[in-house]
């Protein structure tokens, strides 16, 4: 790459200032938004309801009347404040579960976002294919940006896209093989893209501060961004539809898609991206459904108009000390946020094929990432109550911190259990409190227990069986697929996700844990493909999980309590977490399972032009960086050239 063809173009600042939380904003005057009132009836309006007739039920099955005139003074305030503990925990998480519930039924009943632009419309302006990187695979997200620019060659429309990429990669042993990228990309494109490359030297405010340093240095040169993260991939013609969207509707700030997982080759992986495929877009339609123009934004597969976002979206740090204050985390949630706080709509197209993404290969692995998004959700408490917000983006922050924090709130039910058997087994045996109650073993075979439990089993399994049925039915998901191979690989898929669901509500707790003690996550690089875990690992990460099964289960059995076959699925699944852990990252399981059909996703049956080229792509990058790595260039001439970029 010769000095006479700069890495970067030529500078086109953009302010972007830095947003107030405690000041309102001057507000733009948009169209008005038609409210989504259906859908948010049927959400919240129908959440609420059944949390409030299942908290009555409960509240009656539970001996909380009865308590004070059958037991001493001291018993009674004991057994009181269990029982009642365990009716406000049961209605927290029962909450939840409705919640989720209600929300894909009104993606089934309501009618989600639709496009606006003509399909054949002309587009407009210039857009930036923009993907910030931190110690990627620079072969993987090179080859899948060469990808991208030839279809959109191939349809006539790359002269109105730029291929930027931005890095803030800290390891030396990237940057040449960053470079050596670009270079193939530049020759490979050559005529067709420009490809424009620049490295921080320092990574301040990380991703979000990386794309806020592209905006006030190049933001004026483009009208949108397409904002990717390395292991993006959007099809030519999905990337023409955003820019449409863009085009046609002038008050549209950001307008995210439904991105899709592939590329999986573990067991793991190969489970979520089946789930993805088959009840991703009932959960994803339901909460188009009742967002409506007050959508939110997950920091890729998403076109911004540049002039909103550097307008509206410059983030403050937050006070205090790390980790709930400093650099906020979870940016994308915020940044939506601010962007509908000053007039602009955010929308969602859940239906727009063409965007896929790839997932974390082990449970390991996305546990690492959950642990960063879970600091990040935290974080939102101190932006909830910003001035300005609207009610649906307090709500999106909200519901990212539940997904963490239900997890805590089901231990203690668990737990609160754990303390019932244990009051309940030093009591005289048969003592009776009333003609309704039996204070002794039956304490948890009760008729309305049996009937609330099986009640939220079913809420929980409701989206899933909505989202198998469409695809059975449909057949526009699975067109060549045997019904059969779906409905196995659905009762596999529930299986895992029975027995993972334990050691991913501990992973959580104890996310929460780290944080409220002050402990920081750190910025790691994310694993995108599959590898193999020590089991020395395995076992040091999953040991309290292992004992915590191990010590439930004996106590249990030793106190001949019936809630032991209540937990077994839970505690089975903490006992055998180190084994459940390794296969779920096996790609040979995962090998396996394809060859007899099982969890395979359209993209496995038959896979699109632009995955096929990417793959190509990818095996001639990776000769290419390795040939041009092994050259060893010199450690000046590496850095006078990225110098450049920094500058």
């Amino acid at each position: 790459m010769s000095q006479s063809m700069p890495l970067t173009p030529p500078r086109a600042e953009l302010l972007m200032p830095t947003q107030v939380f405690s000041r309102r904003p001057l507000k733009r005057a948009g169209a008005p938004s038609p409210s989504p009132w259906l859908a948010r009836l049927i959400t919240f309006g129908g959440s609420i309801s059944l949390t409030a007739v299942a908290g009555y039920y409960m509240h009656q099955a539970l001996p909380l009347s009865s308590v004070d005139s059958a037991l001493g003074a001291t018993n009674s305030q004991t057994m009181g404040l269990l029982l009642w503990l365990l009716l406000a925990l049961f209605t927290a998480t029962f909450g939840w579960v409705a919640l989720t519930a209600m929300a894909a039924f009104a993606g089934v009943v309501a009618k989600p976002g639709q496009q606006l632009a003509s399909p054949k419309a002309p587009l407009g302006g210039k857009t930036a294919l923009l993907m910030p990187v931190y110690n990627e695979d620079p072969a993987s997200a090179c080859a899948a940006l060469a990808a991208m620019a030839e279809e959109l060659g191939q349809l006539g429309l790359a002269k109105h896209f730029e291929i930027f990429i931005i890095s803030d990669s800290d390891r030396s042993e990237i940057w040449p093989a960053e470079l050596a990228a670009v270079r193939y990309l530049r020759q490979h494109l050559a005529g067709s893209m420009p490809i424009w490359y620049r490295r921080r030297d320092h990574n301040t405010a990380r991703k979000a501060g990386n794309v806020r340093d592209f905006i006030t240095r190049w933001g004026r040169r483009y009208d949108y961004m397409i904002v990717l993260d390395a292991d993006s991939l959007i099809a030519g013609n999905t990337l023409a539809s955003l820019v449409r969207e863009m085009d046609a509707d002038s008050d549209l700030g950001i307008l995210q898609t439904l991105p899709r997982l592939f590329g999986g080759e573990t067991l793991f992986a190969r489970l979520q991206q089946f789930s993805g495929v088959v009840y991703g877009p009932v959960f994803a339609r339901g909460l188009s459904a009742w967002q409506g123009q007050d959508g939110n934004y997950w920091g890729h597969n998403a076109i911004i108009r540049v002039s909103a976002f550097a307008a509206s979206a410059g983030l403050p740090r937050m006070a205090g000390p790390k980790p709930i204050g400093g650099e906020i985390r979870s940016h994308d949630f915020v940044e939506a946020a601010l962007i509908r706080r000053s007039g602009w709509t955010v929308r969602m197209l859940t239906d727009l094929p063409g965007s896929w993404e790839e997932c974390p290969p082990t449970l390991l692995d996305a546990s690492i990432r959950d642990r960063r998004w879970a600091q990040g959700n935290v974080q939102h408490l101190g932006v909830i109550f910003a001035k300005g917000l609207r009610w649906p983006s307090r709500a999106h922050m909200l519901m990212g911190i539940m997904n963490y924090v239900t997890s805590p709130l089901w231990l203690a039910t668990v737990f609160m259990g754990l303390m019932l058997s244990t009051w309940l087994a030093w009591q005289p045996a048969g003592f009776v409190a009333s003609e309704n109650w039996q204070f002794g073993s039956q304490v948890f075979d009760s008729q309305s227990m049996i009937m609330l439990f099986g009640f939220t089993m079913g809420l929980l399994l409701v989206p899933k069986i909505v989202g198998l049925g469409l695809a059975i039915a449909k057949r526009e998901i699975y067109p060549n697929q045997r019904r059969t191979s779906l409905l196995a690989s659905a009762v596999l898929e529930q299986l895992f996700a029975i027995f993972h669901a334990p050691i991913v509500m501990w992973f959580h707790s104890s996310h929460l844990w780290e944080i409220f003690r002050g402990k920081d996550s750190g910025w790691a690089a994310q694993h995108r493909r599959g590898r193999s875990i020590p089991w020395a690992k395995l076992v040091t990460r999953h040991r309290g999980q292992t004992a915590a099964g191990f010590l439930a289960t004996a106590y249990l059995v030793w106190l001949s309590s019936p809630l032991l076959y209540w937990l077994l699925p839970m505690t089975i699944s903490l006992i055998f977490s180190v084994p459940l852990s390794a296969l779920s990252g096996s790609r040979m399981a995962g090998r396996i399972l394809a060859k007899q059909g099982l969890l395979n996703t359209p993209e496995e049956i038959l896979a699109p032009n632009i995955m096929l080229r990417r793959r190509a792509l990818l095996n001639a990058l990776t000769k290419t960086i390795f040939h041009s790595t092994q050259a060893r260039p010199a450690p000046t001439s590496i850095h006078a050239e990225l110098k450049n970029t920094a500058a």
